[in-house]
């Protein structure tokens, strides 16, 4: 009988989990792009950051935009793990809002076998939560292929919620017309977005929000679970963007604390491609449900 060959767990550097963590999980991220003006930047921090985005922002008024991993480089990142004898899991940011499950899925039929992309539908810690189930199945010893099979359906059970400050920078990428930007910071508003599962994690506009980002999170944060009773993982990804009041993390954890007793709180700031999209101050509510 062939050894079970081992198995690297890797994921899109938009899959936002604190350091300690990924660590922890011996997590491999490979970064998307962040183009600004006619620069190009390297995401997961390697030579821009969230603080740089929008302290770029505010000096010059230039907004960022993104791009997908290619193909090319998802063949030559993933060939460097098979070379090895490593299966690799890999799970991408949701099909919805980026093209690089397409392009890992093609890299993965050009290598011939041992790449097993999921698609998270999904974005920021909503992908970390389906890595930590691909990280308990590698724990259990079960197979690569097995793997991406138990965990495509689970992608269904994660729902990701973020509350923005402003819409300027989805309009810039494209998730939000000009006329709804413009309608929100006329009238004040904080949108709350949500992912469509059904739709590879598609962005639809929710509840809108009046008043200091603190009264928004809380009610945000009372708004949401008062819709979910079935929480899987009692594990809670406090996801969000450069905030510009220190005040804001504290009071986010408080409230998440009196409304659901967490086994596991973390603060995990998103990445660059992140923040490119969402803009400061914005939130995001993650979970999984049974």
């Amino acid at each position: 009988m062939a050894e079970k060959k081992k198995i690297i767990l890797s994921a899109d550097s938009t899959c936002d989990m604190p350091v300690e963590l990924r660590e922890k999980l011996d997590l491999h991220l490979f970064p998307l792009h962040v183009i600004i003006g006619d620069k190009q930047y390297t995401d997961d921090g390697i030579d821009i950051t969230g603080q740089d985005i929008f302290r770029i922002y505010r000096e010059k008024k230039l907004l960022p935009t993104t791009s997908a991993i290619s193909v090319g480089e998802y063949v030559d990142y993933f060939k460097q793990f098979l070379d090895k004898g490593y299966e690799v899991i890999h799970i991408n940011i949701g099909t919805g809002v980026s093209a690089c499950h397409q392009n890992a899925c093609i890299a993965a039929s050009d290598l011939g076998g041992g790449i097993y992309p999921v698609n998270s539908k999904s974005l920021s810690a909503g992908s970390a939560l389906i890595v930590l189930e691909a990280y308990d199945r590698i724990q259990e010893g079960k197979s690569a292929a097995q793997i991406q099979q138990e965990l495509i359906p689970l992608t269904d059970n994660v729902r990701v919620s973020f509350v923005v400050d402003t819409l300027e920078f989805l309009r810039k990428g494209g998730r939000c017309s000009a006329l709804e930007a413009f309608g929100a910071n006329l009238l004040k508003l904080h949108p709350s977005i949500d992912l469509d599962n059904a739709n590879g994690g598609a962005m639809t506009v929710g509840k809108k929000y009046r008043g200091s980002m603190e009264k928004v999170y809380v009610q945000f944060l009372k708004d949401k679970f008062a819709l979910y009773k079935n929480i899987k993982r009692a594990v809670f990804f406090i996801a969000h963007a450069v905030f510009e009041d220190e005040s804001y993390l504290p009071l986010i954890i408080k409230t998440a604390k009196e409304l659901y007793d967490f086994d596991k709180i973390y603060d995990a700031p998103v990445s660059a491609v992140v923040n490119s999209h969402c803009g400061p101050n914005t939130y995001g509510l993650i979970l999984m449900l049974e």
